[in-house]
């Protein structure tokens, strides 16, 4: 009896494993199983006609990065981690430093940066001459409506913590009302105007009632609890026209790329298989 319950049982787990990696569909060439559609709809939520349109559109990008012999190497990264670096006054080693302290998985914020890289190499060329570039109007529409988005505190309200060992700072992140002899704390008030380009980035990018990255300071780690923001400023349109010109050529972009997909799947090669 228990070796028949056996044979049943692995007969069983054969004939679901053959029914989960059974094609759902064929995109041009590429096959996308049920297990692709139920692990996609499982990792965002979403429902089934949801997910196969994501995986369409993962199979039609990654038809048009071939098609296009797009590639990424170090360089690219490097050169685009320094533009970004550049422009938070940084050099490329600090904001490194930085992100290697923010993200645990500096390995995985890599890879999202080359899947950036990426699409933005496929994106200029496919919308190379077919953009209207944002003039001065579109900048000031843009920045008008979008008050809030451009927006600095004069002072900041923190917690200092230090200490010469990392890990007791990584302790006192799960826990602020955590004590230790090896741990320096005090309240400070920080003033904008009078902080470098790395602790302006690195405050203003954090919220309040939240741990800004670890970072090193006068030789020993650092991490500071933001308590409060004070006497908020509205940035000058002339300090964020740049970081404004990137953010309305971005939403182009991503609405003349929303269109060319939609085109794309009407004259794909889709087959249902079941």
């Amino acid at each position: 009896m228990i070796k028949l319950f056996f044979v049943f049982f692995l007969l069983l787990s054969v004939s679901y494993s053959q029914v989960i990696n059974a094609i759902a569909l064929v995109v041009n060439d590429d096959a996308i199983t049920i297990y692709d559609i139920e692990n996609k709809m499982n990792l965002l939520g979403v429902s089934k006609d949801e997910a196969i349109g994501q995986l369409v559109d993962e199979v039609l990008f990654k038809n048009l990065i071939s098609e296009n012999n797009i590639s990424v190497d170090i360089f690219d990264v490097n050169t685009y981690l320094e533009k970004v670096a550049t422009s938070n006054g940084m050099d490329l080693y600090t904001f490194k430093s930085i992100i290697k302290q923010k993200y645990k998985d500096y390995e995985a914020y890599e890879k999202n940066v080359k899947n950036n890289i990426i699409k933005q190499k496929l994106s200029d060329k496919l919308i190379r001459g077919n953009l209207k570039l944002a003039n001065e109007v579109d900048l000031k529409i843009y920045y008008e409506n979008n008050l809030n988005l451009f927006q600095a505190a004069k002072k900041i309200y923190v917690r200092k913590y230090a200490s010469t060992s990392k890990k007791e700072l990584l302790l006192v992140q799960t826990n602020p009302m955590l004590t230790s002899a090896n741990v320096e704390q005090n309240d400070i008030i920080l003033k904008q105007d009078e902080l470098n380009s790395q602790l302006r980035f690195i405050i203003n990018d954090t919220k309040i009632n939240t741990f800004t990255a670890i970072f090193s300071s006068n030789k020993k780690y650092t991490t500071l609890l933001i308590r409060k923001k004070e006497d908020i400023k509205i940035i000058k349109f002339e300090d964020v026209r740049d970081r404004i010109f990137n953010i309305v050529m971005q939403d182009r972009e991503r609405k003349y790329l929303k269109n060319f997909f939609d085109r794309l799947k009407l004259t794909a090669n889709i087959r249902i298989v079941r």
